[in-house]
C-alpha cells in the first residue's frame, strides 16, 4: 500500500515530466468496483502516474462518497491524492486541495420545479413493479439529483441483482424516457450510470463541466494549458454518464470495463 509520504511528494504541476498532459478518471467502475473501495494496487499506480503527469477524478457523486472510496483506504483526504478533484461533475472542485468556484442545481431549476420533479419521481417509483425496493430513491446533490428505482440503500448483492434485472427490462431507460417527456422543457439531461440509478442535471452540467475549470485555470498566473486530456471511464456508451466527456473533442477517451482494465492501460501507456 502507498505510504503517506509517497502520496504527498510530487513535482510541481509545471515540472511534471510529461508536459501539458492531464489524466482524468471516472470513479465507479473505473478506479473502483461500483460503490466499493479502491484497491491498494490502483492507489499505488495513481501515485506513480502522478509523478509523471497531472491527474484528477471526475465523478457524479459528492465528495464524501469519493473520500470513502478513494481516500479512506489510505486514511488521507482524497483531495491530497489527486491534483484536481471534480465531485458532482465539477460543480464542487479542488485544485491541489484548494476549492475552486462551485455552482448549484437548485439555483438553476428553482424550488417549485424541483418539487414537481420529486413528486413525479416518487409517484412513479411507488407504482413501479420491481422485485425489491429499499430506501433513498431521490438523493439531492449540489449539482444534480440522483434517482434510483430500487433505492440507494440496497446492498451490493441487491445492486447486482437489480442491474441484471434492469438490463433485461429497461427499468431505468423507460423511466428516463418518461421524465424527458415531462421535464425536458427545463433544459435537463438524464444520464444513466452505475448499477442502480441515473442522474438529472442541467444540460451542459455533465462531466464535460469539469473541463471549464481546466480552461479557467489555464488563464490564471502560473496556470497550465492542458493540450492533452486523457479520460478513462466505463459508461461511455450513448446515455451513459461518461459519454459526453468521452466523446468531447477536447479529450482523448479510453473506455474500460473495470479497475483491472484501467490498471492495464495505464501501465502500457505510461510505462509504469
Amino acid at each position: 500500500m502507498a505510504t503517506r509520504s509517497e502520496i504527498q511528494t510530487y513535482p510541481p504541476l509545471a515540472e511534471r515530466p510529461i508536459k501539458n498532459t492531464i489524466v482524468l478518471f471516472d470513479v465507479d467502475g473505473t478506479l473502483t468496483p461500483a460503490r466499493l473501495d479502491a484497491s491498494p494496487e490502483i492507489l499505488l499506480l495513481l501515485s506513480q502516474l502522478r509523478q509523471k503527469v497531472a491527474i484528477g477524478f471526475v465523478g457524479g457523486s459528492d465528495l464524501p462518497k469519493q473520500q470513502e472510496q478513494l481516500g479512506d483506504p489510505l486514511r488521507v483526504p482524497v483531495t491530497s491524492l489527486f491534483d484536481f478533484c471534480f465531485s458532482e461533475n465539477g460543480l464542487t472542485a479542488f485544485k491541489l486541495g484548494q476549492p475552486l468556484p462551485s455552482n448549484s442545481f437548485i439555483k438553476y431549476i428553482g424550488e417549485d420545479n424541483y418539487k414537481d420533479l420529486v413528486k413525479f419521481v416518487l409517484h412513479y417509483i411507488a407504482d413501479l413493479d420491481i422485485p425489491i425496493k429499499r430506501g433513498t430513491f431521490v438523493e439531492f446533490r449540489n449539482g444534480m439529483v440522483n434517482i434510483s428505482p430500487i433505492g440507494r440503500n440496497a446492498s451490493n448483492e441487491e445492486r447486482q441483482e437489480f442491474e441484471r434485472f434492469d438490463k433485461e427490462r429497461g427499468v431505468r431507460r423507460e423511466m428516463v424516457e418518461r421524465l424527458r417527456e415531462r421535464f425536458g422543457h427545463l433544459g435537463l439531461t438524464f444520464s444513466i450510470g452505475g448499477q442502480i440509478s441515473f442522474d438529472v442535471f442541467p444540460t451542459g452540467w455533465d462531466k464535460t463541466y469539469c473541463l471549464k475549470h481546466l480552461e479557467e485555470d489555464a488563464k490564471k498566473e502560473g496556470g497550465i494549458e492542458y493540450t492533452t486530456i486523457h479520460f478513462f471511464g466505463d459508461k461511455t456508451m450513448v446515455g451513459g454518464n461518461d459519454y459526453e466527456i468521452y466523446e468531447d473533442p477536447r479529450t482523448t477517451g479510453h473506455s474500460v470495463k473495470g479497475p483491472e482494465d484501467t490498471i492495464r492501460e495505464l501501465k502500457e501507456m505510461f510505462d509504469l
